[in-house]
């Protein structure tokens, strides 16, 4: 792997450093985005079935606001009406909204990084190519050249791996990233369909809880 690096020049090495990264990134996208941490499955059902009687208590509510994502968006239903018992409809979905966007931040959070190495890899790439094959015509008009009128077939051979390994290279870092992002892009959206879809049950059951008042 040295000998291959040290063949492809400089050119390789922000294409290494794309790959650190963008590797990084996936690890701490799979870590990030589990299903406890995000929108445990019965979560929903368990916050509703705290508050039948009326508003859960204030330790009840931090314990479900750090349980998951989810957890935070649905705490803030309950901090809502804390706040104000008779809160109008509109008022309460803003509130909920609100949570919901700054959940869907999170959970976007390195998605445009990882996009960004994807596009930016097989950029990098073809300047590794570019470079390359200027030191191949480079070669051919060198002076001194090994073959009088046909220039140093040592740098001749350089320039062709500079080319060649960097365009490989390349597209080795590009098409993983592409496919991660996909893949988290994808489960981030069905992640947030499940939020949608669980704040507003919640809200017509904040609704119901708050008409007795």
């Amino acid at each position: 792997m040295l000998n291959i690096i040290q063949a492809a020049g400089w050119p390789i090495w922000p294409l290494i450093a794309c790959s650190v990264l963008g590797l990084a990134l996936v690890i701490e996208r799979f870590v990030s985005l589990k299903t406890a941490k995000i929108a445990p499955p019965q979560l929903l059902d368990e916050a509703i079935m705290v508050s039948r009687t009326g508003l859960p208590g204030a330790e009840v509510i931090t314990q479900l606001e750090q349980n998951s994502v989810l957890g935070e968006v649905l705490a803030s239903g309950f901090r809502a009406l804390q706040g104000n018992p008779r809160l109008n409809e509109t008022d309460l979905r803003t509130h909920i909204e609100g949570a919901g966007r700054r959940a869907a931040a999170k959970l976007q959070r390195y998605l445009g990084a990882l996009a960004t190495i994807a596009s930016a890899a097989p950029l990098l790439g073809l300047l590794g190519t570019v470079i390359g094959m200027i030191e191949i015509f480079g070669s051919q008009g060198a002076e001194g050249g090994l073959v009088p009128g046909g220039g140093n077939p040592a740098q001749l051979a350089h320039g062709i791996s500079i080319a060649l390994y960097n365009t490989a290279f390349g597209l080795i870092v590009a098409i993983p990233a592409l496919i991660f992002w996909r893949y988290f892009r994808a489960r981030v959206d069905d992640y947030l369909l499940q939020f949608e879809l669980s704040a507003e049950a919640f809200v017509r059951h904040l609704l119901a809880l708050r008409r007795p008042a």
